[in-house]
């Protein structure tokens, strides 16, 4: 028996607009009911192919922007912008966060991204304390007026 089979097409959308794709990214992250679409995720649920994204933004990292999601991926983050986030989180929290409670969507990274970054999260922590005194930071207010980030010149006795 022979079969009939049509080859169907499907060219390229050569006129996508900007607007078209962030509109489908922000669509894909709504229906994930995320902050953030990672690339592979695009590709399954999405209507365009990555190569749209980094053709018209030239990076996925720039499209994210664009669309006002979250980074997937921690690549190219600098030691600030950790540090800033960690700072962040410890003032919301109004004390030292733990490595369990450095996650989305409290945290812009997870405690993960910085074990990596750093090495470790003890490593990460004795970095985020040269951190504060490179910016002369001593202690950090909360809303409210508590002492959150205090100097570290007090020696325990042991």
């Amino acid at each position: 028996m022979v079969s009939i089979m049509k080859f169907k097409i499907k060219l390229p959308n050569l006129k996508v607009s900007d607007h078209q794709l962030l509109d489908d990214l922000k669509s894909v992250a709504n229906i994930l009911k995320k902050n953030s679409v990672s690339k592979k995720e695009y590709e399954k649920h999405g209507k365009y192919s990555y190569t749209g994204f980094r053709n018209h933004f030239g990076t996925w990292r720039k499209a994210l922007e664009k669309s006002n999601l979250n980074r997937s991926r921690n690549w190219g983050t600098t030691r600030e912008e950790f540090h800033e986030n960690l700072k962040d989180l410890w003032i919301k929290l109004g004390r030292q966060p733990k490595y369990s409670e450095i996650r989305m969507p409290e945290s812009k990274f997870s405690g993960t991204a910085y074990a990596h970054f750093f090495g470790s999260w003890t490593k990460t922590l004795i970095d985020f304390k040269k951190y504060l005194d490179e910016e002369n930071i001593d202690t950090v207010r909360s809303i409210a007026s508590k002492p959150v980030i205090e100097s570290n010149n007090h020696k325990t006795k042991r």
